[in-house]
């Protein structure tokens, strides 16, 4: 194959790579599917290539979500991030004795209208989380959910599943030894990015925008600081 002929399929392979990754970004959007490997294969299907080969990755993925959120609803995503992040803090308030890190879309930013508000807990006795959720009268779903602390060894940890003024949640349970480490991010292949409840305060006050600064940070828990200002508990 002469270097042009290389170069022409190239093109048609990264144009590719490209169409399937937004309209993995619009399934995403329009039908809330949150399994990237999921979008993907059933946009390929949708534009007709091949399912098995070369698909684009999932950090491309999330780059044609925030591409979608910036074409399409900008204002609207603006105003979901705040209802999203204030619940969570609402919810770390809540949660505060199993030491809560916020993770995922809400932390990220790059939401859709059906992103779950995911949390991170840590304890040793997974129970005790259903029986706080019950005092402050939520109903829930226990399930698992797989993470991986080293590349390539998924484990399954016990997950609540609930809703507070009808926003998915996600409480994923840890044991206190995992508290120090975060588990494989499935985007970027690096450790996840995780907020405290400082650290979410810091974003909703209007500190800097993105999430960069917090992984897992500094500071220290403040289950009071955020009912400080003001807002409901």
């Amino acid at each position: 194959m002469s270097r042009k002929q290389l170069a022409k399929s190239k093109h048609r392979f990264d144009h590719s790579r490209i169409r399937v990754a937004q309209e993995a970004a619009r399934i995403i959007h329009e039908h809330g599917l949150a399994d990237f490997r999921a979008a993907k294969a059933k946009a390929a299907e949708n534009l007709g290539l091949n399912q098995h080969g070369s698909l684009p990755s999932n950090a491309e993925i999330e780059a044609a979500i925030a591409e979608h959120n910036r074409i399409f609803r900008e204002q609207q995503q603006l105003s979901e991030l705040a209802d999203h992040r204030h619940t969570a803090a609402l919810l770390m308030v809540d949660l505060n004795v199993f030491k809560p890190r916020l993770v995922g879309a809400v932390l990220s930013g790059n939401i859709t209208e059906h992103s779950t508000v995911d949390l991170h807990l840590y304890t040793d006795t997974a129970e005790a989380v259903g029986m706080v959720l019950d005092s402050k009268g939520f109903p829930y779903h226990p399930t698992v959910r797989k993470h991986s602390m080293r590349k390539g060894q998924p484990e399954e940890f016990p997950c609540y599943l609930f809703r507070r003024e009808d926003m998915p949640i996600s409480a994923t349970v840890f044991p206190e030894k995992r508290q120090p480490h975060a588990p494989i991010c499935p985007i970027s292949g690096k450790p996840m990015q995780r907020a405290k409840l400082r650290d979410l305060e810091t974003l909703i006050y209007g500190a800097p925008e993105s999430s960069d600064a917090f992984q897992d940070g500094q500071t220290q828990d403040s289950p009071h600081s955020f009912l400080s200002n003001g807002l409901p508990a």
